[in-house]
């Protein structure tokens, strides 16, 4: 019978580092893809001279993210400052489209 080896902690440690390069290539792809959307709204919303920013809204995506983040066993805080530092970004695009008709991708957040 083959007795097989304990994994190399180095072996371990390097595909656990793949695996989070991996998820964070997903994430950066999946903020850029959001903030296309996000875009399409500020310009909507600069044409037909709605606020940047909708309150209401905000708060119900706040609640929706804290309850899939329990839903998802991670700290539901957490997922609401994340909400609200890509909110706020958002928000920011939303009044230099307003503002300007074009948004700086320069800008360091």
């Amino acid at each position: 019978m083959t007795q097989l080896r304990p994994v190399d902690s180095t072996e371990k440690l390097l595909g656990l580092r793949r695996s989070i390069d991996n998820i964070d290539a997903a994430l950066v792809h999946l903020l850029a893809e959001r903030f296309k959307f996000t875009q399409e709204v500020g310009w909507l919303k600069a044409t037909t001279g709605l606020p940047a920013s909708d309150p209401e809204r905000e708060a119900v995506q706040i609640a929706r993210l804290r309850s899939l983040a329990e839903e998802s066993h991670l700290d539901p805080a957490f997922a609401e400052k994340f909400l609200n530092f890509i909110v706020a970004e958002v928000i920011h695009h939303h009044e230099q489209i307003a503002s300007t008709g074009a948004i700086d991708t320069q800008r360091n957040v």
